[in-house]
């Protein structure tokens, strides 16, 4: 049996689906991220601390989706540049055409002393029921 805190982030998969879900669609998959020191990203783009990203294959050379980053080449302004996002700065991943996507918690930096979202210990057990029963896990409606 896996301990939860020894898997590994849903994030990378679900980027890794949307995108494919974009290109089958012929939908122009964006990415919003959460701008740090360990992204690499032209800070001239850099809005309020984040940055969208087109990362559809025709806007970008060289795309790898792994667990770990997003990197690739893009051209900004005419000017060839290597972009390199660590997946847990990815904030969002959405079809520029009509918003549908996802949206993940945003991390939390390191200065605040706190650890990341992916890093984030599971939220305790309800409590049992009257009645000694259990509870059934419920999923969380994000908007």
């Amino acid at each position: 049996m896996i301990n939860i805190t020894q898997s590994s982030s849903t994030r990378p998969y679900l980027v890794r689906a949307l995108h494919e879900w974009c290109a089958d669609n012929g939908f122009t998959p964006y990415v919003a991220v959460s701008v740090d020191d360990s992204v690499q990203v032209p800070r001239e783009y850099v809005n309020n601390g984040e940055i969208v990203l087109n990362i559809s294959f025709d806007a970008t050379s060289h795309l790898q989706l792994t667990n770990e980053f997003i990197v690739f080449k893009a051209r900004f302004g005419g000017v060839a540049r290597e972009i390199s996002v660590p997946m847990g700065r990815v904030i969002a991943i959405y079809a520029k055409e009509n918003g549908q996507g996802m949206a993940f918690p945003a991390p939390v930096d390191a200065d605040t002393n706190l650890v990341s979202v992916d890093k984030m210990q599971p939220e305790p057990e309800p409590p049992t029921p009257p009645g000694g029963g259990t509870t059934r896990p419920q999923l969380k409606r994000v908007k």
